[in-house]
């Protein structure tokens, strides 16, 4: 297919968007496209404009054919009605494939747009804006803004066609012009209060739907935890009472959209009603011949369409205004200022947090134990820069070396990265195209083999977003692949077996150690299975480190470390068991 034939190039460049507000996002859309948006424009306008056109002919037919019994005449006339509706039937096909490529260019540009955005904001996004704002974006707003263009096909042929019939009905008679010109003045005067409360009601039902699409994200994620607290109901309560709210809005919101469309149909045929009686009266008159009368009858016909098209050209724009301010406040986030001109470390060095007192040593295996999750999640983003840090890398600070540069080096692993749906090959190549070899030692060196095996394409197996197809241990294998076939100099992973059982997690453990011999790598774990293959062991208590050694010896001498690590022994166990139970109810409904 040709560049020129397809919707939108997917693969080329989107543009710059124009960020200052809602209205000059659409118009930016507009202008990305030109000769579609005229091709639309002219196609609708010619279309409507025909439609008109059918009851001049029919009138003409009536009144030189039919009603003085004019048989060549009547023929003739048919004949013409015929070839406009035939050639009218396919300007409204082209009308429609180019309005449909217009919107999908719209959809798919903005989509563009905002997925480079979140990829520019990096890890940055979470702190700038809620998963819910995304996630509306994503599955609502790009719709809504592409559904606003319809404003340049039947919107401007609505105009044009109303001009027309207006300048045909001056020609029948000027009252009935009259009538038809002060019409759509009217129609704005009742619809537009209407439009605006109708935008301000969106506007807000998007912002608590944003925040309500937050909320279930987070609770779906930190279910089992808030269940084994007891704070599920409490969570669960404060949900329905927020979706109630939700509700109430969207109540709202269609109370104004169904009064909106209500007058979009109902003003037109009112607006048709008042038409057609004044034009009888004339009729009677003898003002009217039989076909003029048709004619006219015709002619408004004709216009309820285009009345019914402003209306809902109206409706479509306040929703569009409304989804693209929205787009605009995403995109002119900004990422936090790489401002480093400091050169990173010629040679693996040492990582040093003065906030807590870590120390990672280059080219060995370190854990962090800690009975707060939380605080070893911060120092394992200090250490990676994943936001503000005062860490040293090799006695340089890391927020002074180029950002590149740490993204190149300096790796997080975080056990609740997302994935990327795609053939698992892909899933966990990332960016590289790695060999078969290492495939196998990344996989082997997860202990993943038995997922490749369980698959019947093997690494060729599609996944779907997020691993959905896959249970939570596994899951978190096929993050730790992606992690060891990036290879890079500083492995910072969070908990990468967390949601394994004993057996595959002593064979991680192991293999994990062979696979990183010579680089550096810190875990963050409380399991003496990993712990027991640590070259060092660091015991942070209050966020600060508070004894550094081997596993055996902390378990000697240091009373919290021991009951924290046999603690998480035990947690370990009933996890297990956990997991065992819902992997047989997965397997329960996948065979029913």
């Amino acid at each position: 297919m040709r560049r020129g034939d397809s919707a939108v190039d997917v693969q080329g460049d989107p543009g710059v968007p124009d960020c200052r507000n809602g209205w000059a996002y659409l118009a930016w859309l507009v202008r990305c496209q030109p000769w579609r948006g005229v091709a639309g424009a002219v196609l609708a306008s010619v279309w409507m404009v025909l439609l008109a056109v059918s009851p001049y002919l029919l009138s003409k037919a009536v009144d030189e054919g039919l009603e003085p019994g004019d048989t060549a005449a009547l023929v003739g006339w048919t004949a013409a009605l015929t070839v406009v509706g035939a050639a009218n039937a396919w300007v409204s096909i082209m009308r429609h494939r180019t309005m449909t490529r217009l919107r999908m260019d719209a959809y798919f540009r903005t989509i563009k747009v905002t997925v480079a955005q979140a990829v520019r904001l990096g890890d940055a996004l979470p702190r700038r804006t809620g998963t819910g704002e995304v996630v509306t974006i994503g599955v609502g707003d790009v719709h809504t803004i592409a559904q606003a263009l319809t404003v340049i096909g039947p919107g401007v042929g609505s105009v044009v066609v109303y001009v027309f019939v207006a300048g045909l009905l001056l020609a029948v008679s000027p009252l009935l012009a009259a009538v038809v010109l002060l019409g759509m003045p009217v129609v704005g005067v009742l619809v537009g209060p209407l439009m605006a409360r109708l935008r301000g009601a969106e506007g807000e039902y998007r912002e608590r739907q944003g925040m309500l699409t937050a909320r279930i994200g987070d609770l779906a994620g930190g279910l089992r935890v808030l269940n084994g607290l007891g704070g599920k109901s409490l969570f669960a309560d404060g949900f329905r009472r927020d979706s109630g709210r939700l509700r109430e809005q969207g109540y709202r919101v269609g109370s104004s959209a169904s009064w909106l469309q209500s007058l979009g149909v109902g003003l037109p045929r009112l607006f048709l009603a008042v038409v057609t009686w004044l034009a009888v009266r004339e009729a009677v008159q003898g003002k009217l011949t039989v076909g003029e009368l048709v004619s006219v009858y015709g002619y408004v016909a004709v216009l309820v369409g285009p009345v019914a098209f402003l209306v809902d050209m109206g409706y479509q724009l306040s929703r569009g205004v409304v989804a693209a301010d929205r787009v605009v406040r995403l995109l002119r986030l900004e990422p936090d200022p790489d401002t480093g001109t400091a050169e990173a470390p010629a040679e693996p060095s040492a990582l040093h947090d003065p906030a807590s007192g870590v120390r990672v040593p280059p080219g060995r295996l370190t854990a962090l134990v800690g009975a707060r999750p939380a605080e070893l999640t911060a120092l394992v983003d200090r250490l990676g820069r994943l936001g503000p840090t005062d860490v040293s890398w090799g006695g340089v600070r890391l927020d002074a070396i180029p950002l590149a540069q740490v993204r190149a080096r300096i790796l997080v692993a975080d056990n609740e990265a997302d994935l990327f749906a795609g053939p698992l090959r892909e899933v966990v190549g990332g960016r590289r195209d790695p060999g078969p070899a290492e495939l196998r030692a990344a996989v082997r060196a997860a202990a993943a083999d038995d997922i490749v095996q369980g698959l019947a394409a093997g690494l060729d197996a599609p996944v779907t977003a997020q691993g959905r197809s896959l249970s939570g241990g596994q899951r978190q294998r096929v993050r730790l692949v992606r992690a060891l076939l990036a290879d890079p100099e500083v492995l910072l992973a969070v908990e990468p077996t967390s949601a394994l059982d004993a057996h595959t997690e002593a064979a991680v453990a192991e293999r994990l150690r062979a696979a990183r011999a010579g680089r550096t790598t810190l875990v963050t774990t409380t399991s003496p299975l990993v712990l027991d293959h640590a070259d060092t062991v660091l015991y942070l208590v209050d966020g600060k480190v508070s004894a550094t050694g081997r596993h055996r010896e902390l378990l000697e001498r240091e009373p919290g470390y021991r009951e924290l690590v046999a603690r998480d022994a035990e947690d370990a166990e009933d996890a297990e068991d956990a997991e065992d139970a819902e992997d047989s109810e997965d397997a329960e409904e996948v065979v029913r």
